[in-house]
C-alpha cells in the first residue's frame, strides 16, 4: 500500500455547467493498492464489528470472576458495594465491573504498546523518510505483517504506511477506553468483547513497532541462526565504564551505541540492559549484554555495577532513579512518558549537561533527543567510572548480622511477600551468623522490595539477600539468542501440515514478565520439557531471558542445546515484548500459506481456523502487567488459549470451558453442515495454574484440537497422559472426552484406555472439518 496527500489547484476551467475559476481541491489520501488478494469482510473493524465472533468464544469460554475487591471506587457516587448481587449507583453489578476492569487493563497495555510504536515510527520517519521500504526477512518472508494484513486489510510497504495504520489503532483504542466511562457499556460480555478488540489493536501496535525497527536498524531478519548473546551479571566487564539501559524503547540505546562506535569506544565500554531494551540492544549491537529480566533491576543497581543509568519506558521500577542516586550513578530519563521529575535539558549544551551530572550537581536529567542521550551517557560514564569505583549500597556480612538483630520477628516481611518466602527465619538465622537461609532466597526472590517497605525497623532485606548471594550473582554467565523477528514463510511450509494434522504436537509460547512464583528456573524447565518432546517452543521478552539463564548437565543453555528454527524441537526467541505478534503471525501464516485461506481483512475465518486446527498455547508464567493482559487478549481473540502462573489470578477473571456441558463443544462440519460434538478441545481460553507441573499437563491438553488426525491425536494424547501420570501418578480422569475413534488411542496404552472408555459408555464419533461460523459451511459446499 502507498498513500499520499494530493492537492490540485485550477485557475480556470470551462464545463457544461459553467465557468469555474480559482478552484482548489484537496484529497487527504490517495491509496494505491498493490495487493492481489481479495478484500475480506471485515477490514479496519470497529469496536463492534467482530462482536459476533467474540461472543462465540465468550459463550464457549464463560468468564469466571475472582474480584480482588467487591467495591467500585471509580466515580464520586462510590464507594459502591457490589456483593451478593447488588448493583452500584450506575447500575453495574460485580460481573460487569470485573469485566470493565479487564477492559481498562487491556486498554492501558494496548495504548502503551501503540504509544511506543508511535514514538518509534515518528522518529524513524524523521530519520529515514516516509518512503523507506519495510523488510523483515527479504525473500524468506513474503507474508510480512500478517497481523496487520489480517485485521486492517492493508499490506504496509513503507514507514509511511505504518504511520497511517497507527492512526486507525489509536482511534479504536480511544473508543475502547471510552466504553469504560461511567454510564457507558452495561454488559459484562460486551466489556469482554471490547477487551478482545483492544487486544487486536495491541497486536497491530506491537507488530508495527517491531516492523519499523527491524527494517531500519539492521536487526536480525527472520534468522534462525540469530547470534547467541552473553547474558548475566558475570558477563559484564566491570573494569570498564558501564552504561545500563532499562525499559523497552531501543531508540535512546541506539544513540548511545552509535556514539560509542563513532568515537571508537565500543571495546572500551560496556552497554548492558534489563527488560526488553536489553533484548533489542543486542539485536542492534552484538556486543551489548543482557543483564536479565525486570526482577533484576534492584539487583544490578544496588550492586553498583552501573556508572550511568538510562531509563526509557515501560516496566521501569519507578524508584530506579532513587536507587541509582544512592550508588552515585547519574540518571538520564530518555522518555517523555517517564520524566521522573527531572529538569528537561534536551536543548541545553552537551558540555554543561555532562559537567552537571559528572560533578553530581544534579542527580539526573531529562533528555528527549536520542543522539544527545548517547553523547551525554558515554561522556558521563567515562568521567564518573574512576570516581565511583562501582560503589555499592549492599551491606557487608558483619553489618547484616548486626542489623538482623534489630528484627522484631513480626513476620510482616513474609506476609507482604508475593511469594510467601520464609524471610523471618532467614533474618533470625543471619542474626546468629548463619547466612545460608538468606542465600536460599536468592533464586526465588523477584526483587519487588515489598519486604523492606513492610519492615517496621526498615531493614533492607532485599539487600541482605543480594549480598549473601553475591558470589552467585557475579558468576551468572549464560546465553540468550538474539531476537530473530518473524518466522520465515519456508518454515511455515515445512511445519504447516504436521501442525494442523497434529503430527507436531503444538506450539508452546513462553512470553511475559518475571513475576514468577519460585524463580525463573520453572520457565527453563517447562521450555526444555516441551522442546525434548518435539513441540515448537517460542519465547519472547523476560521469559526469553529466564529460559536462557540455566544450563543442562552438559553445561549448555537452552539456546545452545536446541536449534533456533521454527521446527519440531526448536527453541526460538522472537525478540522483545513488541515481537510477540511474530508468534501470532506464525499461526496466522499457517492458515494463509499452508491452508491457502484468504488473509486480507478476513479475521473471523482465520481465527476460526487457528482455534480449531492449530495447537498453540501461550504461557505467561510470571505475568504481572497491563501489557501482559492486552497481549493475552490478542491471543484470546484468535482462539488461542493462554495460561498464567498463580499470580495471574489477580487479573480478576478467567475464561473457562465447562467440559461437563456437551452443548458447549458442538461445531459445524464444514463439509456437511451437520452439528458435531468435538469434546473440550481446547478446554479453556484463559486459566491460571499453581505449579510448573500443572502447567506442563495443561499445556499438553490445551494443544488438542478438533481437527487433529487420528495420528496427531494419538501423539498428543501420549504426551498428555505421560505428563499427567508423571506429575499426578494416575491416568487423566477425562481421557474419554478426547478419544474420538479407536485409532486415537496410543498403542502402548490401548488396554488401559479401552477399559476407561467402557466405564464411561464411550461412543465413537467422527472427525469433522470443524468451524464455528455458519457462513463457512456454505462456502465449503460451494
Amino acid at each position: 500500500m502507498t498513500s499520499k496527500n494530493v492537492r490540485v489547484k485550477i485557475g480556470e476551467m470551462k464545463t457544461n455547467a459553467g465557468l469555474i475559476k480559482n478552484l482548489e481541491l484537496s484529497v487527504g489520501k490517495v491509496i494505491t493498492d498493490n495487493w492481489d488478494e481479495p478484500m475480506g469482510p471485515t477490514p479496519m473493524p470497529h469496536i463492534s464489528t467482530l462482536r459476533d465472533w467474540d461472543f462465540r468464544l465468550l459463550n464457549k469460554y464463560k468468564p469466571f470472576y475472582m474480584p480482588d475487591c467487591d467495591l467500585c471506587c471509580l466515580c464520586t457516587y462510590g464507594k459502591c458495594d457490589l456483593t451478593a448481587g447488588k448493583r452500584g449507583a450506575c447500575g453495574l453489578n460485580i460481573a460487569d465491573q470485573s469485566s470493565r476492569i479487564v477492559l481498562i487493563a487491556c486498554c492501558i497495555g494496548a495504548t502503551t504498546h501503540n504509544a511506543h510504536a508511535r514514538h518509534v515510527v515518528d522518529h524513524l520517519i524523521e530519520v529515514y523518510g516516509r518512503k523507506f521500504p519495510l523488510n523483515v526477512g527479504g525473500l524468506n518472508v513474503k507474508v510480512e505483517a500478517p497481523v496487520t494484513r489480517l485485521i486492517t486489510g492493508v499490506k504496509p510497504d513503507t514507514l509511511g504506511d505504518l504511520d497511517d495504520i497507527l492512526s486507525y489503532t489509536e482511534s479504536q483504542l480511544t473508543h475502547c477506553l471510552s466504553a469504560a466511562h461511567t454510564g457507558q457499556e452495561a454488559n459484562n460480555l460486551d466489556f469482554e468483547s471490547k477487551a478482545f478488540h483492544a487486544g487486536r489493536m495491541d497486536q497491530i501496535g506491537m507488530e508495527i513497532a517491531d516492523l519499523c525497527q527491524i527494517s531500519t536498524l539492521g536487526f536480525p531478519k527472520a534468522d534462525p541462526e540469530a547470534p547467541l548473546i552473553q547474558m548475566g551479571i558475570g558477563t559484564v566487564d566491570t573494569k570498564k565504564p558501564v552504561i545500563m539501559c532499562i525499559g523497552h524503547n531501543v531508540v535512546p540505546s541506539v544513540g548511545i551505541i552509535d556514539y560509542m562506535k563513532e568515537h571508537k569506544l565500543d571495546d572500551k565500554m560496556e552497554v548492558v540492559g534489563l527488560c526488553c531494551t536489553a533484548i533489542d540492544n543486542t539485536r542492534y549491537y552484538e556486543r551489548a549484554k543482557i543483564v536479565g529480566p525486570i526482577s533484576w533491576e534492584l539487583r544490578f543497581i544496588r550492586g553498583g555495577f552501573a556508572d550511568v543509568t538510562v531509563l526509557d519506558e515501560q516496566c521501569v521500577r519507578t524508584d530506579c532513579n532513587i536507587e541509582a542516586e544512592r550508588v552515585k550513578s547519574p540518571v538520564i530519563a530518555a522518555s517523555e512518558k517517564n520524566c521522573l521529575g527531572y529538569k528537561d535539558r534536551t536543548n541545553d549544551p552537551v558540555d554543561q549537561i555532562v559537567e552537571d551530572l559528572a560533578t553530581y550537581k544534579v542527580p539526573g536529567v531529562l533528555i528527549l533527543d536520542p543522539e544527545k542521550v548517547g553523547e551525554v551517557a558515554v561522556r558521563v560514564a567515562q568521567r564518573v567510572a574512576p570516581v565511583r569505583k562501582k560503589m555499592s549500597s549492599l551491606p557487608e556480612l558483619d553489618q547484616i548480622k548486626e542489623l538482623a538483630k534489630k528484627c522484631r520477628h513480626c513476620n510482616l516481611c513474609q506476609r507482604s511477600c508475593p511469594q510467601d518466602l520464609s524471610i523471618e527465619p532467614a533474618v533470625r538465622a543471619a542474626a546468629e551468623g548463619d547466612y545460608s537461609k538468606l542465600a536460599d532466597l536468592y533464586e526465588a526472590c523477584i526483587g519487588c522490595g515489598r519486604c523492606e517497605e513492610a519492615c517496621p525497623v526498615k531493614l533492607e532485606i532485599h539487600s541482605f539477600i543480594l549480598k549473601v548471594g553475591e558470589k552467585k550473582m557475579i558468576e551468572e554467565k549464560n546465553f540468550c539468542r538474539s531476537g530473530r523477528g518473524a518466522v520465515q514463510d519456508t518454515e511455515i511450509r515445512s511445519v504447516g501440515g504436521p501442525l494442523v494434522l497434529g503430527e507436531i504436537p503444538g506450539i508452546v509460547a513462553l512470553v511475559g514478565c518475571a513475576n514468577y512464583p519460585n524463580g525463573g528456573k520453572d520457565v527453563y524447565d517447562i521450555a526444555r520439557e516441551f522442546a525434548l518432546r518435539r513441540y515448537i517452543v517460542v519465547t519472547s521478552g523476560c521469559s526469553a531471558m529466564s529460559a536462557g539463564s540455566y544450563k543442562n548437565e552438559d553445561g549448555k543453555t537452552l539456546y545452545e542445546e536446541f536449534p533456533g528454527g521454527f521446527e519440531a524441537g526448536g527453541v526460538l526467541n522472537v525478540g522483545s515484548c513488541v515481537s510477540n505478534p511474530h508468534i501470532a503471525g506464525a499461526a496466522i501464516k499457517v492458515a494463509s500459506i499452508f491452508a491457502k485461506r484468504n488473509l486480507r481483512g478476513n479475521y473471523e475465518e482465520i481465527a476460526d481456523y487457528i482455534h480449531n486446527r492449530v495447537g498453540a498455547v501461550g504461557l505467561a508464567w510470571g505475568a504481572y502487567s497491563q501489557k501482559a493482559a492486552s497481549i493475552a487478549a490478542g491471543f484470546w481473540s484468535l482462539g488461542v488459549p493462554v495460561l498464567v502462573g498463580p499470580h495471574g489470578t489477580k487479573y480478576r477473571r478467567m475464561l473457562l470451558g465447562r467440559s461437563d456441558k456437551p452443548e458447549n463443544w458442538e461445531v459445524l462440519d464444514a463439509r456437511t453442515g451437520e452439528t458435531v460434538n468435538v469434546g473440550p478441545a481446547p478446554e479453556h481460553l484463559f486459566q491460571s495454574v499453581e505449579t510448573p507441573q500443572e502447567a506442563m499437563v495443561q499445556i499438553a491438553k490445551l494443544c488438542l484440537r478438533p481437527n487433529d488426525t487420528w495420528k496427531g491425536r494419538m501423539g498428543k494424547l501420549t504426551h498428555y497422559i505421560d505428563l499427567h501420570k508423571r506429575h499426578y501418578g494416575v491416568m487423566p480422569p477425562d481421557i474419554h472426552q478426547f478419544v474420538r475413534t479407536p485409532a486415537d488411542i496410543p498403542i502402548t496404552m490401548k488396554d488401559e484406555i479401552t477399559a476407561v472408555l467402557k466405564e464411561h459408555n464411550w461412543k465413537e464419533s467422527i472427525i469433522p472439518d470443524p468451524t464455528m461460523i455458519p457462513r463457512l459451511v456454505r462456502k465449503a459446499k460451494e
